[in-house]
This record gives C-alpha cells, sequence and structure tokens, in this order.
C-alpha cells in the first residue's frame, strides 16, 4: 500500500511536470525586443496566389452571353453524358463537385482552364488543390477536349 501510494504521488508529480514544461515557453525570446517575428509559412511551398482565371491554356478573359446558345447546349449535352456524367452530377455532389451553380462561384475562365487543365490546375491553382483535397484526392480526369469541346460543355452546364 505504501508503495502504491509513493507510485502515485511520483506519476501525479511527473504528469504535472510534463504539463508545466510544455505549457512553459523561452521567456527570454519574449522578452528580446530585438527579435523579429517571422510570418507563418504556407503549408504548400511557392503557394501561387489564387486567380480568377486559375492556370492553363486560357488566359483572356471568357465572358459567357447573357442568353444561352441551344444549338452549343445540345452539343455540350451530349459530350457531357459522355465525359462527364461519370463523375458529376447537376444536383449534387458524386466523385466530383455538383455543377449547378459553378458560374455564380467560379468564373468561366477558371472553369474553362479546369476542364482543359486539370492536373496542372491541382498542382498550381489553390481553389482546385481545395476542391482536389474535398473531393478524396481524385484528381479530375483529362479528356484532351478542344476548347470549342469545353465551351460547349460549359454552355450545357449553363442550363441546369
Amino acid at each position: 500500500m505504501k508503495y502504491h501510494l509513493l507510485f502515485s504521488v511520483l506519476m501525479l508529480a511527473s504528469t504535472f511536470g510534463l504539463v508545466f514544461s510544455a505549457c512553459g515557453g523561452n521567456t527570454t525570446a519574449a522578452s528580446d525586443s530585438t527579435t523579429e517575428t517571422e510570418e507563418p509559412q504556407s503549408m504548400i511551398e511557392d503557394e501561387p496566389e489564387a486567380s480568377p482565371f486559375g492556370v492553363g491554356p486560357v488566359q483572356e478573359e471568357i465572358v459567357l452571353p447573357e442568353e444561352i446558345d441551344q444549338n452549343l447546349a445540345a452539343k455540350g449535352k451530349e459530350l457531357y453524358g459522355q465525359k462527364c456524367v461519370a463523375c458529376h452530377n447537376p444536383e449534387r455532389d458524386l466523385i466530383g463537385p455538383s455543377q449547378k451553380g459553378v458560374f455564380e462561384r467560379r468564373h468561366p475562365t477558371w472553369v474553362m482552364n479546369m476542364i482543359l487543365n486539370p492536373e496542372e490546375m491541382v498542382k498550381k491553382d489553390p481553389v482546385a488543390r481545395e476542391l482536389f483535397e474535398k473531393y478524396n484526392k481524385v484528381m479530375m480526369t483529362n479528356m484532351n477536349l478542344t476548347r470549342e469541346e469545353a465551351r460547349a460543355i460549359m454552355e450545357y452546364v449553363r442550363t441546369f
């Protein structure tokens, strides 16, 4: 019993010692007025600043017309069914995010670059990287679409 009590006291003392040493800190650094504080480092080295256009072959601003081009949307619907529907649903998230309302969240140029250039977007665009992380690190497949095909898909997505 005597040893049990002694052991308990020693364990309690060592626990307090660990807690106080962990909560302590280097008081000399805090009182040294010549020490400059460093800016927090980004977890990702050389993280680029987010661009509303993203990263990729499309550098010019895409401005979508107010009225939907029904012929272009029909071509886009066919392509969407062949290339996109396995991972994307207009109404809900699947393997990738729903596209309903995507142009309210993203610039059309960003969407075009994501369609045409998913690998580089995930590597260099913070928003694309965030989506990659959110959707279980599943990389969007590069379907090797032309700009015209990507634009048709975008026009179809506008109909959602």
